[in-house]
């Protein structure tokens, strides 16, 4: 519990001190007025109360990402309290605070827009369809989790019948939020959700402190436990597997595609770090809770206690395929919290990934309105972009219900996407800090960092090229090493012409 608790203190310290220290050097100014009151439109451009746009902020991004993720992530053992702790402080909440206070300056931008601005044409471009192919994705992944977890709670028919129908539910309500003006469904129902889910972080919290469980802790070695404990086969290495799996809660580029939302519906600028630094931090926080909870639980015989029954001195799986992230939900929430655990454990695994599909199809079309100009007022135009969006995903959802493996595939493929996001992300803000003269540095280390992750990831993962470790950190070391040097040489051009147009007009 050592380890744990210096985490949470941590965490909280990261908001009011490392928050504090982002937020100056972006400098907020509440005198500027915000996009939700210079574009009112009554749609996505609006002011809402402080307390709901950080609830929908905070639910817009967590979804089940920092419960699914920060459990699969803890197979690797304690070295993944290191990764959310100064994952969530020094890149995550610095990177969605950012992004977010950057979109607002501008106007209420989105992130393709803003990697133009920064970046080139031809990088807006790319981020464009990466965007909009990774906001799709996390679309279909956040239909068929939840809808599989209905059907087997609440069957309607027989065979697949209730499977497609749930699937159908939820893909309606889909559409009606994605088309209808943000207060009126998600600035509704999102705050309720969201409680929901910081209550169940927070009783577990709770739980763990009357339990008192045994717990690994940092100095049992940051080797890979799961590998050594569990008897995972075919595990790829912690670097950079890891930084991969745990993204909501570390860091995910996925967020930057959501702040935009909730800067068109701010009423100041100092409400950016509450709502996008503080935001991040608490899902650091309930990714952290999930992290502790399910290493008790596997490293440690949680899941004898929770389930005597279990039929695993029969079965041929590891603990990890026999529990998978949804069941250690339930089997915890339900063992721990009785009743009312149970029906958090199905807000959180059913609740919180439905509203982050849906907010991830409306960013999709905010996005793609934003490239085209297309004003989103008319109730015709949000239907000429959603229609096309509305297809595609019903049709990834239903390649996944014909292909066993496809979810594991298409998670993996988003994960690694998601990185990359950031990737991008991370360069921009370190440009247009570099041009404002502020202090980049905040961005240029964890841009470095997850340049190398995703180099590497692409070029070794079993799901891409599969080369060796060994060359994938070579071309990891390589690449991040070429994307820095770009960025100081073109850092020094552009002082240098400043400094001489500068000293120029000062001799005239």
């Amino acid at each position: 519990m050592i380890t744990f608790t210096i985490s949470l203190i941590l965490l909280i310290l990261g908001y009011f001190l490392y928050g504090k220290f982002v937020e100056s050097v972006f400098g907020p100014n509440d005198k500027r007025k915000t996009p939700g009151i210079r574009k009112f439109d009554g749609v996505d451009y609006l002011v809402l109360p402080a307390w709901k746009v950080f609830m929908i902020q905070f639910l817009n991004i967590a979804g089940t990402g920092p419960i699914f993720g920060a459990i699969m992530g803890m197979w690797f053992g304690p070295v993944a309290y290191l990764w959310i702790v100064l994952g969530c402080i020094f890149a995550g909440a610095t990177h969605d605070y950012l992004s977010g206070m950057i979109s607002m300056r501008k106007g209420g931008i989105s992130l393709p827009d803003i990697v133009g601005q920064y970046i080139g044409k031809n990088a807006r471009k790319v981020m464009l369809v990466f965007a909009v192919v990774l906001l799709m994705l996390v679309g279909a992944v956040f239909v068929l989790s939840p809808a599989t977890l209905l059907a087997g709670m609440l069957p309607v028919g027989e065979g697949d019948t209730p499977l497609v129908f749930w699937i159908i539910i939820i893909f309606l309500y889909y559409i009606v939020a994605t088309l209808m003006p943000v207060d009126k469904i998600i600035g509704r129902i999102y705050p309720i959700f969201a409680i929901s889910l910081i209550f169940m972080a927070v009783a577990l919290l709770v739980m763990l402190y009357v339990k008192m469980p045994a717990l690994p802790e940092i100095w049992d070695g940051l080797h890979d436990m799961g590998k050594e404990r569990l008897g995972i086969t075919n595990a790829e290495p912690i670097l950079p597997a890891l930084f991969i799996t745990i993204a909501c809660g570390a860091i995910s580029g996925f967020h930057a595609t959501q702040s935009p939302l909730m800067a068109r519906c701010m009423k100041n600028e100092h409400l950016g770090r509450p709502v996008f630094y503080g935001s991040m931090i608490t899902e650091g926080l309930v990714a952290l809770v999930w992290a502790t909870v399910s290493s008790w639980f596997f490293f440690y015989g949680g899941w004898r206690d929770l389930c005597p029954d279990a039929f695993l001195a029969q079965s041929d799986k590891t603990l990890t395929q026999f529990f998978t992230a949804p069941k250690v939900v339930m089997e915890v929430c339900q063992g721990w919290l009785g009743v009312a655990g149970g029906i958090l454990a199905v807000l959180g695994v059913v609740a919180a990934p439905i509203t982050s599909g849906d907010t991830a199809l409306r960013s999709c079309r905010l996005i793609i309105a934003d490239a085209f100009n297309m004003d989103q007022k008319p109730i015709a135009k949000r239907l000429m972009i959603c229609i096309p969006i509305f297809v595609v995903t019903f049709m990834l959802l239903f390649w996944q219900l014909g292909n066993p493996d496809s979810f594991n595939t298409i998670w993996k493929y988003f994960g690694w996407a998601n990185q990359t996001l950031s990737v991008f992300t991370l360069w921009s803000i370190t440009v247009y800090l570099a041009l404002k003269k502020k202090f980049y540095t905040i961005t240029l280390l964890p841009a470095m960092f997850m340049t190398f992750i995703c180099t590497t990831f692409i070029v070794s993962s079993r799901v891409a090229l599969g080369l060796d470790f060994s060359i994938g950190y070579l071309v990891g070391i390589i690449v991040t090493l070429l994307f820095t040097i770009a960025f100081f040489h073109w850092h020094h051009g552009k002082f240098y012409l400043d400094y001489k147009y500068n000293h120029k007009n000062s001799n005239n």
